[in-house]
């Protein structure tokens, strides 16, 4: 897992080819004009995904792998908290192929608050816990990106 803010994320572009990508799209699109929904960059290597989620306490936020592919999640319309356990961590769990994600039960072990203007990157070895947030909605952007 890596926290950071926008303005850095240039700084990990050597961590994935695909990266840089992700920086060039920020340069040329303003994510909170962007409608809800998938917008492909290259293909199924790369998308973003804006969505409005339904914000959860941290019992209700289920803690969440991806074998294929790497999370960059951006906060737009407020913070929002994201509960965090490393996938060697975590217990059993059947993996569904077809969405690429596996669901855990029970509370992350660590939690951390991002701002607007701030990034996590979440690999397949990072179990993550999205949308936690005293807010009704949070409207976020999660790149998808091949790992």
């Amino acid at each position: 897992m890596i926290i950071d803010t926008l303005d850095n994320l240039k700084n990990y572009e050597s961590l994935n080819p695909l990266f840089k990508d992700v920086v060039e799209f920020l340069k040329a699109n303003d994510l909170n004009t962007l409608g809800e929904g998938k917008t492909m960059i290259k293909g199924a290597d790369l998308f973003v995904n804006i969505q409005v989620a339904k914000g959860k306490t941290k019992e209700e936020a289920k803690l969440e792998t991806h074998k294929k592919m790497i999370d960059i999640q951006i906060p737009l319309s407020t913070s929002e908290t994201f509960g965090y356990t490393p996938l060697c961590g975590l217990p059993d769990a059947e993996y569904n192929a077809e969405k690429d994600i596996t669901k855990y039960e029970g509370l992350a072990d660590t939690y951390v608050t991002l701002k607007p203007g701030e990034f996590a990157i979440f690999f397949p070895q990072d179990g993550h816990a999205p949308c936690v947030s005293e807010e009704a909605t949070i409207r976020k952007a999660i790149f998808k990106v091949l790992a």
